[in-house]
């Protein structure tokens, strides 16, 4: 690491500054550093600067000289505590011609410029530092373009850069200082160690050189000089260097509204702990006060807006186990064996430290009570000195890795199920061990460690896990910091056993674990598929035919009485309806979802499946209200079906689009989405009229029926029986009773009835047209009418009268006998009130 420092082409150490004010001494210059020629503090109109001198034609100031090599700058910085009594700011920022380094607003950033044919600019944003000392190294070359590294990790990138048109700070000077605003008094950003390296450092370099760097020193208190730090591995008892720590931990509870803010001053509390022995109350202390740092982050208001939450939430487990693993590999070793555990809202943990020569069990096991838990043979532990184990249950992070791209994991059974999201479903545990236990490389062999987590399922997923239309996948995952921050895998790792209650997995390392769930809905095979896509086609462009052939001839017939009555005009309506919806259903195939058009069909769609279902309800109330219960006459009874008919569906449409837009026409068909629950927007009426026909129609049979066995009883009648059963398959298509079937069908179990709703509702238009207008007597009767009269028309016979007709059959009379109690229905002179039963 040192010798990499030695390499540098340029060195600033500003060895005994803690804030910028510091800079300043009676003549204005400090004179300090291995190769540089000097800084000096320099005021332009009210803004502090420090001037690090001219790089006129230098890679500093002009990276095209940088040649292939590239360059690298590094330096540390920190903002200024409230304690500094310094004026308020806006953020530091380092200024040369070539690049810039500023914060502002919570966000860093690194801007690196070429002047040259091609005028290019590469950025890059990370997060800003806090009041603690933070690295932050960045490298450029011209084939790989911009790479910032925070605290010796690889952070953000910026390869191919753009295109720009502003040239930044046309100076060749070097100079650091903050933005400046000429009302203001700018002073907030401290800087150590400026280092410039004409070439860019390797990943290996920048590890070496930041491990070097920050050795053992205690970086809550930043005025040590350097030189006085060095590279011991072993711990100086010193519990009084970890006071300061404990206690800014305390005091900056509640201070943070941002969860990256946070994040980053957690991160550095991690970094800043000094390399000292401690003993147990210390430790206990360190942790208690770290973890209640951690529970504040868990409260925090705006994480829920950030959108990688699963990323921060990684990172913030890696600060965790860093900062466990510190204290515990700190302990006294003149007290071993030593355990520190307890409990708090955030996790259960254990920290140990001992011979493994203590360990009497056949097996390590944390926790040692309760259901879910990890279990390390003893064997793993043999031919060790000593060992350190570290181990968290946590209580609730869990819940804050849900909808986790399958494609962002390491898991390639998930990835195969490409848009199904994958969710956390049991506690998340992490067990550390130091030296690492010797395990088998085979997951059949031995010895591996054994862990058993109890899930926990929200409502939502142990819904999905029991819907038998769905497969649920359970894996064995752990978070993988491989490549710098944490990926869910599941390599080494096997479930063993369990149900939807736990999970048993077998691993051969040791990390953060826990139970994923990604739950993919059962497909239909592609027989079945083309099989009931078929009989769609085919069905509704059967419907379609009939229903146009229906209204047609209730258009054509208007002018006779019988048909131009309230029943005929809640039929037509109701085929207007089906016919509209079905050209729109066939029409939507055609579409991809996610584009405007499908998106459209999907509104019209559930607007006019919404009205069909409205008008089977006018049918079942216009039923109830002819043989139940007669109210109301046509001219009150109009207005108000018309209303519920096309108005009740407009209005939920309306509020539906309004509050859920995205759910239309987005996933899988031009329809509402099945995941958010606007589904419900459709289903919850047609449910409402689905039970309450269904009632109406029972209502309606039972008085059929009654009055079919007093004609039995009183004229001795067998087919009046038969009208009870025709009766109710007339009222079947008009009171969409067919969608019980769609209930029934909501799985691939349920094959039978996908098909049974596929025929009965895509023939619906066809039923309707054969009951009610092919087989209905009036319909026949009109139309015979109708013909006569044109027939008449056409012979110039004007003053025949035409013989009025009626439907003898509906009210159950034949010739020769007395009326029944059917003819109690005809409340007028024509049959605007019957039972629209002519066709049996």
């Amino acid at each position: 690491g040192f010798k990499v420092l030695a390499s540098a082409s340029h060195y600033w150490p500003l060895e005994d500054v803690d804030g910028i004010h510091e800079f300043r001494d009676m003549n204005g210059d400090i004179i300090e550093g291995m190769v540089n020629k000097g800084i000096y503090v320099t005021e332009k109109k009210g803004v502090t600067f420090l001037f690090f001198g001219s790089y006129q034609n230098s890679c500093i100031s002009n990276p095209e000289v940088c040649g292939p090599e590239g360059v690298t700058f590094s330096f540390f910085w920190k903002t200024q505590d409230q304690q500094a009594k310094f004026l308020p700011a806006s953020g530091g920022q380092v200024i040369s011609s070539g690049f810039k380094i500023c914060s502002n607003e919570g966000e860093g950033s690194v801007e690196f410029y070429v002047r040259g044919n091609a005028m290019m600019k590469w950025k890059a944003s990370f997060s800003p530092p806090g009041p603690y000392w933070t690295h932050i190294l960045f490298t450029w070359k011209s084939r790989e373009g911009l790479k910032v590294y925070v605290n010796g990790t690889l952070n953000t990138t910026d390869p191919d850069g753009k295109v720009f048109y502003d040239y930044g700070d046309p100076s060749a000077n070097l100079l650091t200082g903050t933005q400046g605003d000429q009302t203001k008094r700018y002073v907030n950003g401290a800087f150590d160690e400026f280092i410039i390296w004409e070439r860019a450092l390797t990943p290996n370099e920048i590890e070496q050189y930041f491990t070097a760097a920050i050795g053992v020193q205690v970086w809550l208190s930043s005025t040590l000089p350097w030189s006085v730090m060095t590279t011991t591995t072993k711990p100086v008892l010193s519990t009084n260097a970890y006071h300061p720590i404990i206690t800014n931990l305390t005091e900056e509870r509640g201070k943070f509204r941002s969860p990256d803010t946070m994040l980053v001053y957690l991160e550095n509390v991690s970094f800043s702990l000094p390399n000292k022995s401690l003993s147990e109350n210390v430790a206990l202390s360190l942790t208690e006060a770290f973890l209640k740092a951690i529970e504040d982050f868990l409260l925090l208001p705006n994480w829920v807006d950030v959108p990688e939450t699963a990323h921060i939430f990684g990172s913030l487990i890696q600060t965790i186990d860093s900062v466990m693993a510190h204290v515990a590999r700190n302990l006294d070793e003149n007290l071993l064996p030593l355990t520190v555990e307890g409990t708090s809202s955030v996790a259960d943990y254990t920290l140990v430290k001992m011979h493994p020569q203590t360990l009497n069990l056949s097996h390590y096991r944390f926790p040692s009570q309760g259901q879910s838990f990890i279990s390390i043979p003893s064997e793993a532990f043999h031919e060790k000195a000593w060992i350190t184990i570290v181990g968290l249950l946590y209580h609730n992070m869990h819940y804050f890795f849900h909808n986790i791209n399958p494609m962002d994991t390491k898991i390639a059974e998930a990835a195969a199920y490409k848009g199904y999201m994958i969710s956390a479903t049991s506690y998340l545990i992490s067990i550390k061990v130091e030296p690492l236990p010797k395990l088998s490389h085979n997951l059949s062999g031995s010895p591996l460690i054994t862990i058993q987590l109890t899930h926990k399922l929200t409502p939502r997923q142990y819904s999905q896990a029991l819907n038998k239309s769905n497969r649920v996948h359970l894996y064995c995952a752990f978070l993988d910091y491989s490549n710098g921050t944490g990926v869910w895998s599941n390599e080494g790792c096997v479930r063993e056993s369990g149900d939807l209650n736990y999970s048993v997995c077998l691993c051969n390392h040791l990390t953060n674990f826990a139970i994923l769930m990604q739950v993919v809905p059962l497909k239909l095979t592609r027989e079945h598929q083309v099989a009931l896509s078929s009989i769609t086609y085919i069905g509704c462009a059967l419907s379609i035919f009939c229903l146009t052939i229906t209204l047609v001839t209730f258009a054509i017939l208007s002018s006779v009485s019988t048909i131009r009555n309230q029943r005929y005009h809640i039929h037509a309506n109701l085929s207007f309806a089906v016919l509209v919806a079905q050209i729109l259903l066939l029409t939507s195939f055609q579409f991809s979802p996610g584009t405007v058009p499908c998106k459209i069909l999907a509104i019209l769609l559930h607007f006019f499946f919404l009205s069909a279902f409205a008008w089977m309800l006018v049918e079942g109330f216009h039923l109830y209200s002819m043989v139940i219960k007669v109210f109301g006459s046509e001219e009150s009874k109009h207005l108000y079906y018309y209303g519920i008919g096309w108005g009740c569906p407009l209005v939920i449409c309306v509020i539906s689009t309004t509050s859920s837009l995205d759910s239309y026409g987005e996933s899988g068909n031009c329809w509402l989405s099945l995941e958010n629950g606007a589904i419900w927007a459709f289903v919850a009426p047609a449910l409402f009229v689905i039970l309450v026909n269904i009632g109406i129609l029972i209502a309606v049979t039972r008085v059929i029926s009654r009055i079919s066995a007093d004609n039995y009883k009183v004229h001795g009648d067998a087919n009046a029986f038969k009208l009870t059963a025709k009766a109710v398959a007339v009222l079947l298509p008009i009171l969409g009773s067919s969608w019980i079937f769609g209930i029934l069908s909501v799985n691939a179990h349920a094959l039978v009835f996908q098909y049974i709703f596929a025929v009965f509702n895509s023939l619906q238009g066809f039923f309707m047209f054969l009951f009610h207008c092919l087989l209905n007597s009036e319909v026949r009767a009109a139309f015979k009418h109708k013909t006569k009269v044109w027939s008449l028309t056409s012979s110039s016979t004007r003053n025949i009268n035409v013989k009025p007709f009626n439907s003898d059959i509906m009210t159950g009379n034949r010739p020769g006998t007395t009326p029944t109690k059917l003819n109690t229905w005809d409340k007028s002179t024509n049959s605007a009130n019957r039972i629209d039963l002519s066709a049996v």
